[in-house]
């Protein structure tokens, strides 16, 4: 008989992101001028990142309908956009650098689950997107996965391994496709 998955015995005690309180109030922050439809300005949306642990460069541009997770785990270089709708699910460490587009809707994830293991365990992986890098619209960038400088993810494409610099990606699981030339 093979061995089955089962949920009860999950336990993911040993994942402490922060005490209980300050997770509520962060989620609350984030739900009334993140999360919500409402244009709050970049500049307190980057205060308050920094109030709460990130580190944060200068010329942030964050759309309304973001959802980030915890801010502690979030380093954002210069010139950092964000569309509407994106998801930064970092349960572990996300390092953006200069200069990257991370369009709507588009999911950077640090956890998941080891469906090799009969208690499904988190795994944590880091994400990190390098110099230049833009992410696609509705696009998947995978834990433990880093863009490197100037790569592009195409839209819905799901990025599970590490993307060469000036790369092209598309598809799931995302493929490099051609190289990325930029013209003066």
């Amino acid at each position: 008989m093979k061995n089955k998955v089962d949920l009860l015995k999950f336990d993911n005690r040993w994942y402490k992101p922060k005490g209980f309180a300050r997770r509520i109030i962060w989620y609350t922050v984030n739900v009334c001028i993140f999360k919500t439809s409402l244009q709050w300005p970049n500049s307190l949306k980057s205060r308050l990142l920094k109030l709460f642990g990130a580190k944060v460069g200068r010329n942030l541009n964050i759309k309304p309908c973001v959802n980030i997770k915890y801010p502690w785990f979030l380093e954002l270089g210069n010139n950092v956009w964000f569309g509407e709708k994106c998801w930064i699910d970092n349960l572990g460490m996300v390092r953006i650098k200069d200069n990257v587009c991370i369009s709507q809707g588009a999911m950077l994830l640090t956890g998941n689950h080891n469906y090799k293991m009969e208690k499904f365990d988190l795994i944590i992986g880091e994400v990190t997107l390098e110099d230049g890098v833009w992410v696609g619209a509705m696009a998947i960038v995978c834990p433990g996965v880093t863009m490197h400088t100037h790569s592009i993810l195409l839209a819905g494409s799901v990025l599970t391994h590490n993307a060469e610099a000036y790369g092209i990606y598309q598809g799931n699981p995302a493929e490099l496709k051609k190289k990325r030339i930029i013209d003066e």
